[in-house]
């Protein structure tokens, strides 16, 4: 099912001036409630569940595909924004983890991944799955799955207004036009589906 094209990105991933901050920040698209492994499970379990026409089980099954190829989009900016990074931020912290954690890195990059991205957000909180929705209503999944491409577009202009970077800044433009192509995308499999005629969801007690 799925593809892989010998090291190439779905889209170039370019850091000018690395920024463990940032790094931090884009944790949040890793592995955040609005994040890409959010919503690269919820459409792949959907996909899995689903008992629907074909067509929707396919389109959920390569867009699941596709938000792999963002979260590895995501892990190489965040590995590159932790590349040769300054950490240190007084000249009294000599020791570089102390000097990290002033800095506003995240530790566990420090500690435990040697500067590369984890499944966490911009807390440190594991990615635990509880905002994975596959009801096995498809009207109902549409609806969440629009939803979920409209909060994550919502983060992506947020770290967007943060960074100055040129190469951050062109990947998150990117991310966004995707992101609206989905929210597009589920809408219009709603409609297909007969849209407002569908509610209320379920039609019928059980």
């Amino acid at each position: 099912m799925f593809y892989h094209d010998g090291g190439k990105l779905q889209y170039p991933v370019k850091v000018e001036k690395p920024n463990p901050v940032f790094a931090r920040a884009l944790q949040q698209a890793i592995g955040g409630i609005q994040g890409e492994i959010r919503v690269c499970l919820q459409y792949l379990f959907q996909a899995w569940g689903s008992r629907g026409p074909t067509k929707y089980r396919d389109m959920l099954l390569e867009t699941g595909t596709e938000e792999i190829a963002h979260i590895e989009m995501l892990c190489t900016a965040v590995a590159l924004n932790l590349e040769g990074a300054p950490t240190e931020q007084d000249e009294a912290a000599k020791d570089p983890m102390i000097a990290a954690v002033m800095g506003g890195m995240e530790f566990q990059h420090v500690l435990t991944t040697a500067m590369a991205a984890m499944p966490i957000d911009s807390s440190g909180v594991p990615f635990n799955c509880s905002h994975v929705y596959a009801s096995g209503n498809g009207a109902a999944d549409m609806l969440a799955n629009a939803m979920a491409e409209s909060t994550g577009r919502m983060l992506a202009c947020q770290l967007y207004k943060m960074t100055d970077d040129p190469g951050m800044k062109d990947m998150l433009k990117f991310m966004i036009a995707r992101d609206i192509m989905h929210q597009n995308q589920w809408l219009a499999a709603w409609e297909d589906m007969g849209g407002r005629s569908n509610h209320p969801i379920p039609k019928k007690n059980r």
